[in-house]
């Protein structure tokens, strides 16, 4: 049984700006060992928490879906404020400042 607190459109909307993030966001080509290191960690955080938010919704478990969408972001989100990923300025996508 599909139980969702979040309602589905939501949820889609979600992942759809999270694909749209993660599409545009790179690791700065000056990065240091280190920091690229770092950089790739972030980034396959953030892929592994959005394919689990689009296993949950397809499994029926929206909440969980909704968790996981929003930690996918924030993973985008706290490397991008870092300077480890270059979301290249994109304010709209990422929080810049």
């Amino acid at each position: 049984m599909d139980e969702f607190s979040v309602s589905r459109e939501r949820i889609e909307r979600y992942l759809a700006l999270t694909d749209e993030a993660l599409a545009k966001v790179e690791i700065p080509a000056a990065a240091g060992d280190d920091a690229r290191a770092q950089a790739e960690d972030m980034l396959g955080m953030a892929r592994a928490y959005h394919s689990d938010a689009q296993h949950f919704l397809t499994s029926g478990q929206g909440d969980d879906a909704f968790a996981a969408v929003n930690y996918a972001h924030g993973w985008l989100d706290a490397g991008v404020r870092l300077g480890l990923l270059d979301g290249k300025g994109d304010w709209r996508l990422f929080t810049t400042d």
